[in-house]
């Protein structure tokens, strides 16, 4: 999939404001500070389309930006220990799940998953989460070009080890890093894929 054209479209805090569509649509979470902004750049191609910070919690919204007049690319709250209050997390958590359960054009969640660190619990409980709600989801293991290929393989490996434990047949996964554009083009495909079936099923 060639991006020819991406664009902000709105922020919004409940998914009853999301774009009245029936566009296929994809979104993107992770813990606090995986990385989520510079991926959804790298994807747009457009190092200005995600707010990129330091500091975890900076996505407060549902943000959504449309692709080639296709479909959407959905850039949601990272979850995790963001320097925000109790109070602000639970309603984030309410927020999200709200969207999940009844954006009836999501197609698949791209969860996104740091790969320079040990299987974090949040990240396993969260994606259990999307399994008991019935939401399609890939992992996106991220700064993959900040550890060495030896621990990347590790870490991988000990996730998905994780994962069996708890599901029978892994998701489709990707290796990416922000900073050389591995992983892009695998992404993109994979979309252009869904998209083709969605269409296809619309006629």
């Amino acid at each position: 999939m060639v991006i020819k054209k991406i664009e902000f479209v709105q922020s919004v805090d409940h998914w009853k404001k999301c774009p009245e569509t029936i566009l296929p649509e994809y979104a993107f979470i992770g813990r606090s500070n995986v990385g989520k902004s510079s991926l959804v750049n790298m994807i747009g191609n457009n190092k200005s389309l995600a707010k990129i910070s330091s500091k975890p919690g900076k996505t407060q919204t549902i943000n959504h930006f449309i692709v080639n007049d296709e479909w959407y690319l959905v850039d949601l709250p990272g979850y995790g220990y963001a320097t925000i209050s109790k109070t602000m997390r639970e309603a984030w958590v309410r927020m999200i799940d709200d969207y999940f359960i009844n954006r009836e054009n999501l197609q698949l969640v791209f969860v996104l998953v740091d790969a320079r660190i040990e299987p974090q619990n949040n990240d396993i409980e969260f994606i259990n989460n999307l399994g008991e709600l019935g939401i399609p989801f890939s992992i996106v293991f991220t700064k993959t070009d900040k550890v060495s290929k030896q621990k990347l393989k590790e870490h991988v490996d000990d996730f998905l080890n994780r994962l069996l434990e708890f599901w029978e047949e892994l998701p489709r996964y990707f290796i990416t890093s922000a900073h050389t554009n591995v992983g892009r083009d695998e992404i993109l495909y994979y979309i252009d894929e869904i998209n083709k079936q969605y269409y296809a099923n619309q006629e």
